[in-house]
């Protein structure tokens, strides 16, 4: 199973790549090694309305393509604004304990041999140390090698380095940032940088063979080589 506390994802991203466009799916396939997947956990705060109205409807954008992704479920918690915003920016409220609920009670249930926590929070500490002490494995993703959480690095059985190298093929924009779209004289939509897409067929689609320049009715010996003016044997069609 994976765990992904979606607040940690997204500011690291922010921070340390200047970009938040990860999918989701493929950075799990990534975290996955090829080992079966459970089930994915997602944890995020909704984003006050009428506070951030603009960041609500990119979130909520976010949130309905994160809900596409199978075998993913989907936590929400929400953002507690203060009377001093937006001087003071809000907090998260009910991420940790849901998380932490989530990661044990699947552990005692024993729906996982491996657990894997994208988070870098050291209150989950202890959860980590429970799941091991009831038999589980505990991996845990982390953001650059000296940025992430000592404690975590020590009580994890394992630890995932998420550097550029670890996320290359798991962006939507093919190493692109993400444009807002632009306005084109005709007052419609477009998106800039955005790569050409093609269909699955017509990327795997197989080459023509080549055509036997020899005809049926050619009755020159078939060791005799060609005369001037004869078509040569075409050498046989490369492997790609």
């Amino acid at each position: 199973m994976v765990f992904i506390d979606g607040s940690n994802l997204y500011h690291s991203l922010k921070n340390i790549f200047q970009r938040t466009d990860i999918d989701i799916g493929k950075f799990c396939e990534k975290l996955l090694e090829k080992r079966r997947l459970v089930r994915i956990y997602y944890y995020n705060a909704i984003v006050g309305m009428k506070q951030e109205p603009e960041r609500y409807r990119h979130q909520q954008a976010f949130f309905n393509s994160v809900r596409q992704i199978p075998y993913l479920e989907m936590r929400l918690g929400r953002l507690v604004y203060t009377s001093d915003w937006p001087h003071t920016p809000p907090y998260e409220k009910g991420i940790d304990i849901m998380l932490t609920t989530d990661l044990l009670t699947h552990s005692f249930r024993r729906n996982y041999d491996i657990a894997i926590l994208v988070a870098g929070d050291t209150d989950y500490v202890g959860a980590i140390q429970a799941v091991k002490n009831n038999g589980q494995n505990m991996e845990v993703a982390l953001f650059g090698a000296d940025t992430g959480s000592r404690d975590l690095r020590d009580v994890a059985d394992r630890i995932v380095d998420i550097d550029a190298r670890f996320l290359k093929g798991s962006w939507k924009q093919n190493g692109m940032p993400l444009l807002a779209p632009q306005q084109n004289p005709n007052g419609q939509n477009e998106q800039r940088n955005e790569p050409r897409q093609h269909s699955p067929r017509r990327l795997f689609q197989r080459r023509k063979p080549l055509h036997n320049t020899r005809h049926e009715t050619d009755s020159r010996p078939e060791n005799e080589p060609p005369t001037h003016g004869q078509p040569r044997e075409p050498s046989p069609p490369k492997l790609w």
